[in-house]
């Protein structure tokens, strides 16, 4: 009966343990464990990031006090704050980052007939990072600056649902045009990214690559005006056109010719310049998936404001990247929870919900009801 199980336990039946095993195997996670299995592992790291806790001894003082509940809510091993410690700091992160992409791939297929803010029928990615502040003392690898570490997430979301399908942890050194290299192209898809990824040779692999892309031009872009198409300037658009690269190394790096659309925004009077790699989509079109690329900075707001990103539990690379990738399996757990349960709450309520309701046995549907308990008088 749901109204004997906790809600924790409930929220953990979502995940396919057996593709679990699968990642734990593939990196051989459990060899020689006997009392805090890599799933325990997970377990403590969700609990951590679905309450909020600030540091490992948070996470055992909270589990702890919960000690009678444990075992119905999944968790099997000895919960210590040494254990959790040294299973962070050497338990291969690959198994949590493989888990993920186990995760996002069902995600995705929940989420892909969802709307995005532009009439597309192709798949859509918008491309971007955000930096995250360390200590450099404690955080030696994290080369940001003289005095001051970092890391950057470098994530590429699937506009539909927002949901991250590639995610690349590097010190803040890492310049972010350099992603290009190792993103792996979808044949037909679109790539949606600012001009910090501005390189016209990585540009010409998606193109070689059959994918699409839509970027914003620098303003000393050397060019020459092949054809100029109409345009509705009541929209805001000012012109389409086609173009070729005029300087010697950018037209040696992208021989073939470009599409320019400029947008002056009606509303703030803010003038864009667009490059595109496709010709067939309406002009205003291509600057409508531009302003969906907002998406994946709301996505850093909101990871940054509710999931333990921005502090860390350990300092080692394989401690962080851990924490971030199940961080980001917590986010996507919750995406699924929402679209499979049909609950119409936006991932922030339903995070504060799950927050103080972990361990209420009650079903989770229920849980996430925000309608008022009935008054009856005796």
């Amino acid at each position: 009966m749901l109204n004997d199980r906790y809600v924790f336990s409930q929220l953990i039946d979502s995940l396919p343990k057996h593709e679990f095993d699968r990642c734990v195997a593939r990196y051989h996670g459990n060899r020689k464990i006997h009392n805090f299995s890599c799933f325990d592992q997970f377990l403590c790291m969700a609990f951590a990031q679905l309450t909020y806790r600030e540091s490992l001894r948070d996470i055992e003082i909270c589990l702890h006090a919960l000690h009678k509940k444990l075992y119905h809510a999944g968790f099997r091993g000895v919960i210590a704050r040494s254990t959790l410690a040294d299973a962070n700091e050497h338990r291969d992160w690959r198994i949590y980052a493989d888990f993920a992409q186990v995760l996002i791939a069902r995600a995705r297929r929940l989420y892909q007939t969802d709307g995005f803010g532009a009439q597309l029928k192709q798949t859509a990615y918008a491309l971007d990072s955000t930096t995250i502040d360390l200590c450099l003392t404690l955080f030696p690898w994290a080369k940001f600056r003289r005095r001051k570490g970092a890391i950057k997430l470098h994530t590429l979301i699937d506009l539909r649902g927002n949901i991250p399908c590639f995610v690349l942890i590097t010190d803040g050194k890492t310049h972010d045009v350099n992603v290009l290299d190792v993103l792996p192209i979808e044949p037909g898809a679109f790539y949606v990214m600012d001009r910090g990824y501005l390189d016209f040779g990585r540009l010409f692999r998606l193109t070689s690559s059959l994918a699409f892309f839509v970027t914003r031009a620098k303003s000393n872009l050397d060019f020459n005006r092949r054809e100029s198409r109409p345009v509705d300037k009541t929209t805001g658009l000012r012109c389409d056109q086609t173009i070729m690269l005029g300087g010697p190394l950018t037209s040696r790096h992208y021989p073939k010719s470009l599409r320019r659309v400029v947008y002056r925004d009606i509303e703030t009077g803010r003038r864009f310049v667009f490059l595109s790699n496709n010709f067939d989509l309406p002009a205003m079109t291509i600057a409508n998936i531009y302003r969906c690329r907002w998406q994946v900075e709301l996505f850093f707001r909101w990871i940054k404001q509710h999931l333990r990103i921005k502090s860390f539990y350990g300092t080692s690379p394989n401690a962080v990247k851990t924490q971030v990738w199940i961080a980001i399996c917590t986010y996507v757990l919750v995406a699924i929870v929402k679209k499979e349960r049909k609950v119409d709450l936006s991932l922030h309520e339903i995070l504060q919900i799950l927050s103080v309701s972990l361990f209420e046995k009650t079903p989770i549907n229920k849980a996430l009801s925000l309608e008022s308990p009935t008054n009856s008088r005796e």
